[in-house]
């Protein structure tokens, strides 16, 4: 029988499909991690590519990989830049080892693979471009407006205000065009267009960075909206992050200003660029009368430029640009997808009210933007309000959104029926007051646009629990929603920031919901740039607020984040890069923050411990509290652990005997200081002391068992089954509870619905996952409805622990994987898939009315270790492609390779 498989393979993780035979079946058909990638300024980039087959237990015993400069040339196997040979490896993921690549060119490439069930045939041919590869590359200038010249405009108030600056450039192309390209960056903002039409649906682009620092720029293939003779480049520059936001309390860095350099190749060879110089034009009198990522968006149709992107327009009234100054020490190809509309949605309702105004309820929590279509009249301002939540009496309440007006407006210039959008804002809401339309509208007359980073949902989970899957669903809303070129804590007040504390352990779930590997390897990067001289980074990043609390707790996502993308994604580019400031960070800790051999600076504490009164923000009870000399000292502990792997994998061995030393010297100040040897308690016996001790591996041999007893028993008898820690101890809960036998414990924890749990905001209404505990009747400063840090390892809980997936402690990109569900009693089902880096994963399993089975999914190249309790599977499993079975304990342990199983019995 003639064996089928194909191969699915990346470039800088990017999803291909390849076969050997006649089937072709994508099974990993809506990556976002660069496909076909436009501009890369990456030397050594990396390819990596999937294996799926129809039949069992497919490895890969070799790969080869050729790359060319032409298509014709890769097609024939001639004139190649990389060609590999075969080489004997299982490996999936391969850095570029060919000969240097030279920039503005484009790459053609291939890749087949060796099998224990034969060779592959070649892959479909690829390609990719690279960007500007050396500084001399670029012939633009930064150019603008150097001048506030509107009415009103202001840097200084708190609520600043600047118009939009429309550029353009009138040019000639001849004919026989090859290729054209377009390397842009416009700050804070920029909207590109080539002939009228606009260059890509990207939106908020370039992505938000330490402008001072680094800046990216983008590259698009626009040689279809070229023609021959007359062309017109013109780009609408919004004020985004560059311009001050606010007035005071927050960076800023002048004006707007852009970068453009449009590249035409020609059939004979020729090239033309057309670059931003001092020929370019300017206005800032157009429609875009003010645009604030807080505030909002201003529309005056009267200010209109009809023609203004085509060529011929008269721009004789408009200003010769400025040369700006260059705002940047670097700038770069953007590394991450840009922010677009990923899903449009219609509102639940739509009322007129008798104030006259119209509210508009999406059903939903979302972030994004409003498309509007109305009638409205001459003059008449069509003002849009935006917010989370509604007051009894249908007004919007917006008193959690502090200073931000998110407030956009559209001004008619004629009576009539329009259709609007913003384009340089975005808005974190539920509901939408509008004043100023007429007639009745209507559902179908908004549409809510739901924006983030392009990237692909990797996740599925479902079970037999209504509380699990709201949650579920409200955790994916939240996650997407503060994808904003960072993760940041919330999409709707005056923040909006890459608060470091938020994702220490939530970036590891919200990687099994979504392939996120490309935003997080961004971030490290502005937490790197956010360190100063003396090693100690800013608890936001970008650090548009700076704050240098020389904490450990917060900070600790930049070493975890780096580890997670190391072991879900297979990618160790950050831990390499980012080592030597990591350790500068680490040596910060031991030189500032550490006494008595103890980490005893703590900024932040156990935020947001479930307090004892409703109207409370933060718990005021002593006892509820964990010292802070615990929190990071603990935490610490576990990251020099985590920094002897990375000495290892960065090539740093040298390191490793000074992290081990002080770690144990650590335990031993610790243990001395925290431990009650009479009592099995660390500090006052709080939940999270005890956990983290735990989790951490500080507990003293042989106490292992009653430290675990402190918790189950503070948090039954004090906490009454509910959530006993705050955002610090979360991220170890479920898995702690778990781990040690209390599954039972950890499922009423998540199916709870009274204060303080998950399902009592889903009680109170929510569609996204709150601020705080108690969102609902807590002080309006500190209760966004959109926040992720709650879920703590909720996620994470989910698949490795609910369903099964998780990945084996020394495997890499899920190559080996460990499916040990836990089967609470009182959930019926659970069906999960997870589209890992090596493969999609499913793990479906089903106990009810006597009979039990289990449907598991292990990707080609991959193999696993399954646990199915003795209770639920009594006889031995038949297994003909199982590599062993056996018995150990209270389960069988079945190792297998990559295939499709099913397990059933009766009970």
């Amino acid at each position: 029988m003639k064996k089928k498989f194909q191969i699915l393979f990346l470039f800088l993780f990017v999803g291909l499909s390849l076969c050997m035979a006649k089937k072709v079946s994508v099974v990993y058909p809506r990556v976002e991690m660069q496909e076909n990638p436009l501009g890369i300024d990456l030397k050594n980039p990396h390819f990596s590519w999937q294996l799926a087959s129809d039949v069992k237990d497919v490895k890969q015993m070799g790969y080869e990989i050729q790359l060319a400069a032409d298509l014709r040339d890769l097609k024939r196997g001639d004139n190649l830049i990389w060609e590999s040979g075969l080489v004997q490896s299982d490996k999936m993921q391969i850095e570029y080892e060919g000969l240097p690549m030279q920039s503005c060119e484009e790459y053609y490439w291939r890749v087949r693979v060796q099998t224990n069930h034969g060779m592959s045939s070649w892959s479909a041919i690829q390609r990719f471009s690279t960007g500007m590869l050396h500084a001399e590359d670029w012939h633009a200038k930064w150019i603008g407006e150097n001048a506030m010249s509107n009415s009103g405009e202001s840097q200084t108030e708190l609520h600043t205000r600047l118009a939009a600056r429309y550029l353009r450039k009138d040019f000639q192309a001849s004919s026989h065009i090859d290729r054209a390209t377009l390397y842009i960056s416009g700050l804070g903002y920029y909207q590109a267009f080539l002939n009228g039409k606009s260059v890509s649906e990207d939106l908020l682009t370039p992505s938000i960075t330490f402008y001072s620092e680094t800046v990216y720029y983008n590259t698009y293939d626009v040689t279809d909206l070229l023609q021959e003779g007359d062309n017109a480049l013109g780009v609408i520059l919004g004020n985004g992050r560059y311009f001050w936001v606010r007035g005071s309390g927050m960076e800023g860095f002048g004006l707007p200003r852009l970068l453009a350099q449009l590249e035409i190749e020609y059939i004979d060879g020729s090239k033309k660029i057309i670059a931003s110089d001092e020929t370019w034009k300017v206005t800032s009198k157009g429609p875009i009368v003010a645009n604030n990522e807080f505030d909002g968006e201003e529309y005056d149709m009267k200010k209109e430029l009809p023609g203004w992107n085509l060529s011929g327009y008269d721009d004789s009234t408009w200003k010769n640009v400025d040369i700006m100054s260059v705002p940047c020490k670097r700038l770069l190809a953007q590394p991450s997808p840009s922010v677009a509309i990923m899903e449009r949605i219609h509102p639940s309702s739509v009322t007129r009210l008798a104030s006259g105004k119209v509210l508009i309820d999406m059903g939903q929590n979302m972030v994004g933007r409003l498309k509007a279509s109305f009638k409205g009249k001459a003059g008449q301002k069509v003002v849009m309000r935006f917010a989370e939540i509604i007051n009894p009496d249908s007004t919007l309440y917006v008193a959690n959104l502090r200073s931000a007006k998110a407030t956009d407006i559209f001004t008619p210039s004629v009576d009539g029926y329009f259709s609007w959008a913003p384009v340089f804002v975005y808005h974190g809401f539920r509901y939408v007051e509008i004043d100023g339309v007429e007639g009745n509208p209507d559902i179908k007359d908004f549409v809510g646009e739901v924006m983030y980073d392009r990237m692909q949902q990797t996740g599925h989970f479902e079970t037999s629990d209504f509380i699990i899957n709201q949650i579920f669903k409200n955790a994916y809303w939240g996650i997407r929603g503060n994808y904003h070129n960072m993760p940041t804590d919330c999409p709707q007040r005056d923040e909006r920031h890459g608060w470091l504390g938020d994702r220490a352990t939530g970036c590891w779930g919200e990687s099994f919901v979504f392939d996120n590997a490309l935003l997080y390897r961004k971030w490290l990067q502005d937490i790197e740039e956010s360190q100063r001289e003396d090693g100690v980074i800013s608890a936001v990043s970008p650090r548009f607020w700076t704050i240098y609390a020389g904490d450990v707790t917060w900070p600790s996502v930049y070493i975890l984040a780096a580890e997670m993308l190391y072991r879900h994604y297979g990618d160790a580019t950050a831990i390499v890069k980012h080592y030597d400031s990591m350790k500068r960070w680490v040596e910060y800790i031991y030189k500032n923050s550490m006494k008595d051999g103890l980490v005893v600076r703590d900024e932040w504490g156990d935020w947001c411990m479930p307090p004892e009164a409703p109207e409370l923000i933060h718990s005021q009870d002593p006892m509820r509290k964990t010292d802070g000399a615990i929190l990071g000292s603990t935490t610490f502990y576990g990251l020099l652990y985590k920094m002897i792997d990375f000495a290892r994998i960065s090539g740093h061995s040298e390191d490793i005997d000074n992290y081990k030393t002080h770690a144990e010297a650590l335990k031993k100040a610790y243990n001395k200081r925290f431990f009650n040897y009479e009592t099995a308690q660390y500090g006052n016996n709080s939940v999270t002391g005890n956990l983290l001790s735990l989790r951490y591996g500080l507990v003293p041999d042989g106490y292992e068992k009653r430290v675990f007893s402190n918790v189950v028993e503070k948090t039954e008898k004090d906490c009454k089954g509910h959530v006993s820690t705050g955002v610090v101890g979360i991220q170890h809960l479920m898995r702690g509870l778990t781990e040690h036998g209390r599954e039972d414990l950890a499922y009423k924890i998540v199916t709870n619905t009274d204060y303080p749990s998950w399902g009592y905001m889903i009680e109170k209404g929510a569609t996204t996952i709150w601020e705080l505990w108690n969102g609902d009747t807590a002080a309006p400063d500190m209760n966004s409805a959109n926040h992720v840090m709650l879920l703590g390892d909720l996620l994470i809980w989910y698949y490795e622990n609910l369903a099964g997936i998780k990945n084996s402690k020394e495997s890499v990109g899920f190559r080996h994987i460990e499916m040990k569900p836990c089967f609470p009693d009182g959930l019926e089902y659970v069906n999960a898939s997870y589209q890992s880096v090596s493969g999609k994963i499913v793990s479906n399993w089903t106990r009810t009315e006597g009979r039990f089975s289990w449907n598991v999914t292990i990707p080609a190249n991959c193999s696993a270790t399954l646990y199915i309790p003795l209770s639920l599977h009594p006889e031995k499993p038949e297994m003909a492609k199982a590599h062993s079975i056996q018995c150990e304990g209270d389960n069988w342990i079945i190792e297998l390779g990559s295939g499709n199983y099913c397990f059933k019995s009766d009970m």
